[in-house]
């Protein structure tokens, strides 16, 4: 014992290297001294040269003590020490008997439980002692005999925890069987801290072997919550939950609801009063987000306990409406399904029939396995659809029916109606009225619709009635204040019928007008299964292959091969088992969850135990035995460097070395300055750089690439978005082109060959006008890469986006073709001003030729541009955008195609036209626009050069 903590070696005998230290010391004190260094004089060099010979000095005492240290951190390395080594546990002789727990509850103990277990197999080993090993969550084939320690070690590498309830007695068979009735020797049991129903069994079992040692490793199981149940109900999505008996505090536990994905939609706390051994936790999302949860679980747990998974049955309901009106088109607000849809619609998937025969109608409607089927006034059922109607009741659907004049004028039996109804209605006025209309009573605490707030003013003025009957209250949902049915309902099968003894449109009532109609149809579209049958139309007899499954740490993974199909019951859930371990079963459209531990599951501690010998009870803590000598292995290294680095300084290598250092500075400050000025230069922009007279440093920061800066700034050039499409760009490259060219040789501009952009990386300040093709088949740029055009244009940058193969008239109205729709969506995300198509005096028309029109390979489309801003008097003026041009430009006559050549200056692509001159207004088209952003508004400036001469003049 060192301070408190256990220290052993491993080679003890390597200890006496520490002997040799002090030969090391006395070899150390020949270290020859630190050479002496002179400058100058020559002549003093020489005198030092001719020195008679001396003995080595001694070397300094911390260059020793350091040696020192290092040799006797080797030795102690190599005597392989361990820290709080493990104790020895075992006694006696004979094999060592060790039953491992292996089941859920041992995921969040697993490496502790394996590491005491390993270290027990060792410790049998080092004695020559077998190990009959056993796990108690594995099947028949997990053979307990007694075998040596390096095979015991391999199987319990290969073990892992499986999500599973243990199955102690099983294992404890298997063991006595190995064993054969010799004795057991050493029994070490490594629980999991639960208690079992086999747990009495196996000790019995055990004891019998008549061991000479019993040993119980058990943990604390405080930390241990598992999942029972989840209730999706209307207000909130209740999950139930257990923990072991016996616990007196209270403790809070975060439960995390989380989609497919993975992305958490949820959290609730879970709050375990003290001595309480269940809670309740609430996610209140809204219905749309439960809508897809695909498991719950506690935050931070590692084992299968801790999350319940959900299935279809969470999933966003189907609802199926019928109707027995034929007007429902023509006068919407008097449709019987109006304001169920308008109800439902953002909490279901509603369906309609194709057919309005309702025999073919119905049983289409049911094969896409809607969870309620809603018949608004519907009286008479042809048959197919009846028998389709009530099988799909019977296997678990919701079926809720609404009165109506049709209903009341049946007259034979109906099976599906809840009730036994009178032939008519009670209506206000009639021979069966009220003096005036009725108010809807409290609904009873009972009943499903519990909770649910009626207004004042809702009453009913006609309704249908229900014969008397002993069990008529019981099928009651909601009443008058008269005590007469509003709402009725019956179980049918594993189904439910529900009736509203009031019509769906507010003639009879004006309940489907308020907000108690909108929660009534929820409350019952929550009751009801994601599908009218869960099992998929199988029978008990039926099995659904696995498709994802829990592992021992929680995790859905894919299924093994010894996992079977799960067999369906009808009278519950099936029991988990290593061949049916919890998870999904199904396919991708459609499974069902399987999870572990059932509603009323209670979780008990592991009770003492008699194991026909004294019980020693340990908790897994062997686990923290440390190895040193990796770590003296570090330090010993650490300090050679150390060694070697005190040998260059005595040495004066480091004096050398800053030497040299020093020459090279001052020989390269010449260099550095010359590249930091012209970096400098580079970086400063006009726009931003400070004056000298705020003494604010200029941005030296280079955010583009600097060749391709100056390539495009030492002269003019024309700059087109690369779409991503090779065809697309070489046509805009070649359409560039050539109206580089034209502009050569027509005015007195030279512009240099055009540039491709990418919008999402490339500096764009650097082009007067960026040529934009649109097509829709071209990925989405992303916010990123619009939001920088965005800037481009509020900074004096135009962008021309042209709708190649379209036309314009959306902008105008009309119909919207994928071109638009994708300018729209670009559009959608840039802020910029209204446009209008290009007036007759805009200065774009006299830019550079006279112009009425701007013709590509097509003229069907006008050119649209920033809205002209008129004065006072009348006059225009072009848009204020920058320096006064239109940020931006929209056309559709393709201009890339009507201008772009070859190499050898031949035109690619014909014009609409014949008429050669429709290529040349192109071009003239092209002009007038570079003109026009590159000069701005100055031909606009001419109006008032006739008050200018008049002012020269005075």
């Amino acid at each position: 014992m060192i301070g408190g903590l256990a220290l052993s070696f491993g080679a003890p005998l390597v200890l006496f290297g520490l002997l040799a230290l002090p030969v090391i010391w006395w070899l150390l004190k020949l270290t020859p001294p630190r050479p002496q260094t002179e400058t100058f004089p020559p002549l003093r060099i020489l005198q030092e040269i001719l020195k008679s010979e001396e003995t080595p000095s001694k070397s300094p005492w911390w260059l020793t003590l350091l040696r020192l240290l290092l040799a006797a951190l080797i030795i102690f390395a190599l005597a392989a020490p361990t820290l709080n080594p493990r104790e020895s546990q075992l006694s006696g002789d004979g094999p060592l008997t060790l039953l491992v727990d292996n089941g859920w509850a041992s995921g969040s103990d697993w490496d502790a439980r394996r590491a005491a277990a390993e270290g027990l197999i060792r410790e049998a080993g080092d004695a020559g002692r077998l190990i009959s090993l056993a796990f108690t969550a594995e099947g028949p084939s997990d053979d307990a005999t007694p075998v040596e320690a390096a095979t015991a070690l391999e199987r319990l590498a290969a073990a892992a925890p499986h999500p599973i309830p243990t199955d102690r007695a099983a294992a404890a068979e298997r063991m006595a069987t190995a064993l054969a009735g010799n004795s057991a020797g050493s029994l070490v049991f490594l629980a999991d801290g639960l208690d079992s129903a086999e747990t009495a069994s196996a000790a019995r079992t055990l004891a019998a072997l008549a061991p000479s040692q019993a040993i119980v490793y058990a943990p604390g199981i405080e930390g241990l919550v598992g999942l029972t149940g989840a209730d999706n109900s209307t207000e909130a999505l209740v999950v139930t939950a257990v923990r072991p008996a016996g616990g007196t505090e209270a403790r809070t536990f975060a439960l995390r609801a989380v989609d497919a994905q993975g992305r958490e939609i949820g959290r609730a706390p879970l709050e375990f009063a003290a001595g309480a051994a269940a809670a309740e936790a609430r996610f209140a999302i809204p219905v749309e987000l439960r809508n897809d949860i695909a498991r719950l679980e506690v935050d931070g747990a590692s084992d299968a306990g801790g999350v319940r998974l959900v299935d279809d049955s969470f999933r966003r309901r189907r609802v199926a409406l019928v109707s027995g009106e034929s007007a429902d088109v023509a006068q919407p607000l008097l449709s019987p399904l109006y304001y169920i849809t308008r109800a439902l619609e953002p909490y279901a998937d509603l369906v309609r029939p194709d057919s309005a025969d309702l025999a073919e109608a119905i049983p289409s409607l049911l094969e896409r396995r809607p969870s309620v089927v809603v018949l608004a006034d519907i009286g008479v059922l042809p048959e197919t659809a009846e028998i389709a109607l009530q099988k799909f009741v019977e296997d678990g659907g919701y079926l809720v029916r609404f009165a109506g004049p049709r209903l009341a004028a049946t007259t034979g039996e109906d099976p599906l109606v809840p009730v036994r109804l009178r032939t008519g209605e009670r209506q206000l006025g009639g021979a069966m009225s009220w003096a005036e209309p009725q108010k809807i009573a409290p609904l009873a605490p009972e009943s499903p619709f519990a909770g649910i707030k009626v207004p004042e003013d809702v009453t009913v003025t006609r309704q249908i009635l229900a014969e008397p009957s002993v069990d008529l209250a019981d099928k009651t949902w909601a009443s008058l204040v008269d005590g007469t049915p509003l709402v009725t309902a019956e179980s049918l099968g594993a189904g439910t019928i529900v009736l509203f003894h009031v019509t769906a449109e507010a003639t009879w009532s004006n309940l489907p007008i308020s907000g108690a109609f909108v929660d009534m149809l929820r409350r019952i579209v929550t009751l009801s299964r994601a599908s009218a049958n869960t099992t998929d139309g199988r029978t008990a007899a039926d099995s659904l292959p696995p498709y994802r499954i829990l592992d021992g740490q929680g995790r859905l993974v894919g299924p093994g091969a010894d996992v079977q199909p799960l067999q369906l019951v009808a009278d519950g859930p099936q029991p988990v088992t290593l061949q049916n371990p919890p998870g999904l079963y199904g396919t991708e459209d459609g499974y069902i969850a399987h999870n572990l531990l059932p509603a009323g599951t209670e979780l008990k501690p592991l009770p003492p135990l008699d194991l026909g010998a004294p019980v020693q009870t340990l908790g897994y803590g062997g686990e923290d035995a440390v190895d040193l000598t990796p770590w003296l292995f570090a330090a010993a290294l650490v300090l050679f460097a150390l060694d070697a680095l005190a040998l260059l300084w005595l040495n004066g290598a480091f004096s050398r070395i800053g030497t040299t250092l020093a020459k090279r500075r001052s020989a390269a400050l010449p260099v550095i300055a010359l590249v930091a000025a012209v970096a400098l230069a580079a970086s400063i922009d006009p726009g931003r750089a400070q004056t000298a007279e705020t003494g604010a440093p200029a941005s030296i920061d280079l955010p583009f690439d600097v060749e391709k800066a100056i390539e495009a700034t030492e002269t003019t050039h024309l700059a087109y978005v690369e779409t991503g499409d090779a065809a697309t760009d070489d046509i805009s490259r070649a359409g560039l082109s050539g109206l580089s060219q034209y502009i050569a040789a027509k005015t007195a501009l030279e512009p240099g060959d055009p540039i491709g952009v990418d919008i999402a990386a490339d500096e764009l300040a650097f082009y007067p006008i960026i040529y934009w093709p649109i097509d829709p088949a071209a990925p989405m740029p992303d916010q990123a890469a619009v939001s920088r055009i965005d800037a481009y244009m509020k900074q004096g940058g135009t962008v021309l986006f042209d709708v190649a193969d379209d036309t314009l008239a959306g902008l105008s109205g009309g119909g919207v073709s994928a071109g638009q729709r994708r300018l729209r969506d670009i559009l959608a995300d840039l802020d910029i001003p209204p446009l209008e198509p290009v007036p007759s005096d805009h200065v774009l028309t006299k830019a550079f030729y006279i112009m009425g029109d701007f013709p590509g390979r097509h003229t069907g489309s006008e050119l649209w541009v920033e809205s002209l801003v008129r004065d006072a008097d009348g006059a225009s003026r072009p848009a204020r955008g920058g320096d006064g041009v239109s940020s931006i430009m929209i056309t559709a006559n393709d201009l890339a195609s009507a201008w772009a050549v070859d190499a050898q200056g031949l035109f690619l692509f014909p014009t609409d036209s014949s008429d050669p001159s429709q290529r040349e207004y192109a071009y003239r088209a092209g002009v007038n626009i570079v003109m026009y952003v590159l000069t701005g508004n100055y031909k606009a400036d001419q109006v008032h050069v006739p008050a200018l001469l008049e002012r020269l003049g005075q």
